[in-house]
């Protein structure tokens, strides 16, 4: 079973190798999308490690805004148009760390081909706090002067938005394992519905909600198991999740989840290396 472990990654270039030190397997492809801001020369091991292909057109990427959209499809045009046939487009952030060996990670995979794994519940029915994303105009993927006053008139003005191209919205976390196949199938879509695309960025964090969207619509909508198996802790209610320290390694680990998010190797180094230890003993046992 081949992997392409797509990372859409911004700093902390330490942690970004050790993370994909952490998957390197002989079945396993690594397509980074470094953030446009960040200084490339920071990251020299992304040039010359195997098996390692840095996305390129790199997407400035900004917080909330169509941006990140634009840089995960651009790292799963990379995947398709590498020609190797993978079973799996695994995306994941710099932040992220595997709970599980790579070949457990492998073996998973192969044993559940077919299946799309991303978090989704409906934006009307169970995650109505998200419906003034998709009914209210958001220009956070735009910086001119004077914008959130614009916002707020236009949407003063304008009658709310609706959905477009028919599609009963789904989403929540934008970490999710798909199929090539599922992944070429957003490309198409998109590429025939440039209203999506163009509602979307208009969208606030559409990177929640356009792929559930998109798969949820689709004849892939038999193939879509509710779970991203992402170990996340929202727990502090903040906009972002928690970072892991130690004290999490039991929650982490009898989550039975593949993945868990997120880290910070230089506020809390000890963590990672406790995971290291413990994915070790658990695959040799």
């Amino acid at each position: 079973m081949k992997i392409a472990h797509l990372i859409l990654a911004h700093a902390a270039p330490e942690q970004l190798s050790k993370l994909i030190g952490s998957l390197e397997h002989r079945d396993a492809w690594f397509f980074v999308h470094l953030d446009g801001k960040a200084d490339i020369r920071t990251f020299p091991f992304l040039q010359d490690r195997e098996r390692v292909v840095l996305v390129p057109d790199r997407v400035d990427v900004g917080w909330g805004a169509y941006s990140i959209v634009e840089a995960t499809l651009r790292g799963f045009q990379a995947v398709v148009n590498s020609g190797i046939d993978f079973g799996y487009v695994n995306l994941l952030s710099g932040a992220d760390y595997p709970l599980r060996s790579p070949l457990e990670i492998h073996d998973f995979f192969a044993r559940n081909n077919g299946k799309n794994f991303m978090e989704y519940c409906s934006v009307h029915n169970e995650w109505t706090e998200a419906i003034p994303r998709l009914t209210e105009y958001h220009l956070t993927n735009y910086n001119f002067p004077g914008k959130y006053l614009v916002q707020k008139w236009v949407n003063r003005l304008l009658p709310m938005r609706k959905m477009p191209a028919g599609l009963e919205p789904v989403g929540r976390s934008q970490w999710m394992s798909l199929t090539l196949d599922a992944v070429r199938y957003i490309l198409e879509y998109l590429d025939g519905h440039p209203v999506v695309k163009k509602f979307f960025k208009l969208t606030w964090a559409p990177d929640e909600i356009i792929f559930q969207t998109i798969l949820y619509n689709s004849p892939f909508r038999s193939s879509l198991v509710n779970d991203n198996l992402r170990y996340i802790d929202w727990s502090k209610g903040q906009a972002s999740p928690k970072v892991l320290t130690e004290e999490d390694l039991e929650h982490m680990w009898a989550s039975g989840k593949l993945f868990a998010r997120k880290f910070d190797l230089t506020q809390f180094p000890a963590v990672i290396g406790e995971l290291d230890r413990k994915i070790q003993d658990h695959h040799y046992k």
